[in-house]
């Protein structure tokens, strides 16, 4: 156990609020206005819940130190009106402009992606930040060439009537990866779409939650993004091409998420109905 938590006997109240938010169960009352005591600190998924909703500050946990705890003003959180109107105008924008992301705003996109949920609060997922011309370059080369090979596979005519029954949703795509390629030959990015900022969100592959941990982090990472003004989209090209390469050693991850970023034109934003099937 690499932290310290306890409860100051002298100011608790026994409100019993750490009892019931704390979701390991760590805090217990034997009796009836009795003290507030601990067992199985070793359960503890560091989620900091117990402190946050203490009134006295009497939980005292060495990774949140009093320090760094600060009130929340509720005036400032955004109305439901305003946070379902972020929901709603945010979009895969491939509209790009030219003009670069400046660090500050990505490091804000960071910080909100790092603050989103994970199971059991592990907090096991990892960030790379691309804005070299010639690392985004190179990225986009490489998932062409993942593509093409795979193209190049689903027409192979010897294995086309061996491969198709069982890959029929690789043979309806067929189509659109072949146009994705031709618009590559004619001197266009299809994949990175000239964007100057990629993110790559890893987990570590024995995380049985890392595609679900990576999904949450994509969100908050993608609102924030909008709020900031910031053109950015999901691809899976490049998730694809990594998951099918088998020669190329990457970081031992279970899910890839790929948000591509790049300021976006100053275009009126319309929120458009979503059609109930």
């Amino acid at each position: 156990m690499d932290f310290r938590l306890t409860v100051n006997q002298t100011t608790c109240i026994g409100c019993r609020r750490c009892i019931r938010v704390c979701p390991a169960a760590i805090f217990y009352q034997p009796e009836s206005r009795a003290e507030i005591l601990l067992r199985n600190v070793s359960f503890c998924i560091r989620c900091g819940h117990c402190v946050a909703v203490c009134p006295t500050g009497s939980v005292e946990h060495s990774l949140f130190p009093a320090e760094k705890v600060h009130q929340a003003d509720p005036t400032l959180l955004p109305t439901p009106e305003s946070l379902m109107l972020l929901c709603k105008s945010r979009r895969s924008n491939r509209g790009f402009s030219k003009k670069p992301v400046p660090e500050p705003l990505l490091d804000q996109i960071l910080e909100a992606a790092h603050r989103a949920p994970t199971a059991s609060n592990r907090q096991e997922v990892s960030y790379v930040c691309i804005t070299d011309p010639g690392m985004l370059h190179r990225i986009s080369q490489y998932t062409i060439d993942q593509l093409a090979r795979g193209v190049k596979l689903l027409k192979n005519p010897i294995l086309k009537p061996v491969l198709k029954p069982f890959m029929r949703d690789n043979y309806t795509l067929l189509r659109r990866l072949e146009r994705l390629l031709k618009e590559h030959a004619k001197g266009n990015d299809p994949i990175l779409r000239q964007a100057t900022a990629l993110i790559l969100i890893l987990t570590p592959k024995q995380n049985r939650f890392g595609r679900d941990d990576a999904n949450l982090v994509y969100q908050n990472g993608s609102l924030m993004a909008e709020s900031l003004g910031v053109a950015q989209f999901y691809t899976g090209y490049l998730c694809t091409a990594v998951r099918r390469d088998k020669k190329t050693v990457w970081p031992d991850c279970s899910a890839w998420k790929i948000l591509l970023f790049r300021q976006a034109w100053p275009w009126e934003c319309r929120i458009l109905p979503i059609p109930i099937t």
